[in-house]
């Protein structure tokens, strides 16, 4: 029998408030209250707290407090990614994010998701990977919706909601988002 956090990360539906994934939670809600309220300023032990938060993170990534994640351990970062102030990233699915990419200010990315049935709703939940490839800019205030990839080389424009996949060397803007410009690669 699966325990619900192995249910969540394999996509499956979980009960969120099972006490593995509580603990889980509450453990990273310290780490960030580190991070966001006692360092603020990036500096080593904010990034030691990185470290400890994302340990599935390159070193070399920048992120500008206050953040926010629910488990940290299911965000891959590659090298270069920069997070912007008062981003949100609920990753109870695998989050993936390329090399050389900037996430604006107040970007949220969401792999939670509900059921729509009212009854299964106030039991479980579910979730879906989201993935961004290289070289991306994710524009400020936006939101990337569960089970979403946006290929290499895009540029989501800022506010936009993204709700569908967002293909390689494409500007993206609106809600939802929808591609306007083929970008050069």
């Amino acid at each position: 029998m699966k325990t619900e956090k192995e249910k969540m990360l394999s996509g499956e539906n979980y009960f969120s408030n099972d006490k593995e994934l509580s603990l889980d939670r509450n453990r990273v809600k310290k780490l960030l209250h580190k991070l966001n309220v006692v360092e603020y300023l990036m500096n080593g032990n904010a990034r030691a707290i990185l470290r400890e938060l994302l340990p599935n993170a390159h070193k070399r990534i920048y992120i500008e407090p206050p953040f926010h994640c629910d488990y940290g351990y299911n965000i891959h970062l590659g090298e270069k990614v920069y997070f912007n102030v008062n981003c949100v990233v609920l990753d109870a699915a695998k989050v993936t994010i390329g090399s050389d990419v900037f996430i604006g200010p107040g970007v949220h990315i969401y792999t939670a998701t509900h059921p729509t049935n009212v009854v299964e709703r106030q039991k479980v939940e579910f979730a879906k990977p989201v993935s961004i490839g290289n070289d991306c800019w994710i524009g400020g205030n936006s939101v990337l919706c569960p089970g979403i990839t946006i290929g290499n080389g895009v540029t989501i424009g800022a506010g936009s909601v993204v709700t569908k996949d967002i293909p390689e060397n494409s500007l993206a803007v609106g809600n939802p988002a929808r591609v306007i410009k083929k970008l050069k690669e």
